[in-house]
């Protein structure tokens, strides 16, 4: 028996053999679930699409994600169908390991000369990423001085947008500390915008985790929070490998609160706190990219 998700009248109705289609290339593409009950959701975002593109039911859509022509609509239905929750500061206790014990030995390095990188991937529209940029700019007013570099990665080109931009909202950056949001923000026709020094650190780019990565060299700190809880099972076990691969000896991965990295014996990953893990510090070595 099929099941129709009825639409508001005038629009495409989401059978479930299209859903099924969609799911495929979803999870194809981005390696992405999409879990059981969410065809109204799918139906009500990607509705939007097929007025964009003038087209009048799903079949059509699906034929054009499936051309050789739906490369750039692929990206628009990944960027429609994926989440983006995020506030500056989510679950504070990370920024506390990152103040107390993350922060202070890479701060060294780099004041000796050495260089420092740091992920945010799945990123969303910034906030995580200035988090991160403030606390280090409270720890060092030198930083600006320093190579210390915060990489910040979605595949969502329109989060990435807003990154870059680095403008919010008044009431999202309610968040902050008033002490910090008097330092870093400045107040604009539209909302507040984080200042150039705290801008300049870090870089914005579209990455979909799912693909190849363009880095070349080693992290010392990765936030990847609230992004694997959307991938089917396998795909969460790759990406924890490959993000154990890009950290230097002694490094930090952060993930969300309702995620968890598999520390079987495959696995150099130990636990360093809630919902954080740490490699061994075995001849740290200079955490060098090619992405800046």
């Amino acid at each position: 028996m099929t099941h129709a998700f009825t639409p508001p009248s005038g629009q495409p109705t989401l059978g479930d053999a299209d859903l099924r289609a969609i799911a495929a290339i979803l999870h194809e593409h981005a390696g992405i679930v999409i879990a059981p009950g969410k065809g109204s959701m799918v139906q009500s975002r990607l509705a939007k699409r097929l007025r964009a593109l003038g087209l009048s039911d799903y079949g059509s859509y699906i034929s054009l994600l499936t051309s050789d022509a739906g490369q750039a609509e692929r990206k628009e239905m990944i960027s429609a169908l994926t989440t983006n929750v995020t506030h500056f500061f989510r679950e504070n206790h990370h920024f506390e390991t990152l103040r107390n014990s993350a922060l202070p030995p890479l701060l060294a390095r780099a004041r000796a000369g050495g260089r420092v990188r740091i992920w945010s991937a799945g990123s969303s529209n910034g906030q995580e990423a200035y988090s991160i940029a403030m606390v280090l700019a409270e720890m060092a007013s030198d930083f600006a001085r320093l190579d210390i570099r915060i990489l910040a990665t979605d595949i969502d080109p329109v989060m990435i947008a807003c990154g870059r931009a680095g403008t919010y909202e008044s009431a999202t950056v309610e968040a902050v500390p008033a002490a910090l949001r008097r330092k870093y923000f400045e107040p604009t026709s539209d909302g507040q915008r984080v200042i150039q020094p705290v801008r300049d650190c870090v870089s914005f780019r579209e990455l979909n985790l799912h693909d190849p990565w363009p880095m070349k060299g080693r992290f010392d700190i990765i936030f990847c929070r609230n992004v694997v809880i959307y991938f089917a099972p396998e795909a969460q076990q790759r990406l924890w490998n490959r993000l154990e691969a890009t950290l230097n000896p002694g490094g930090w991965l952060f993930v969300g609160h309702s995620e968890r990295v598999a520390l079987d014996g495959a696995s150099a990953f130990k636990t360093a706190g809630i919902t954080t893990y740490r490699l061994p510090d075995a001849g740290q070595t200079d955490g060098g990219t090619q992405w800046h």
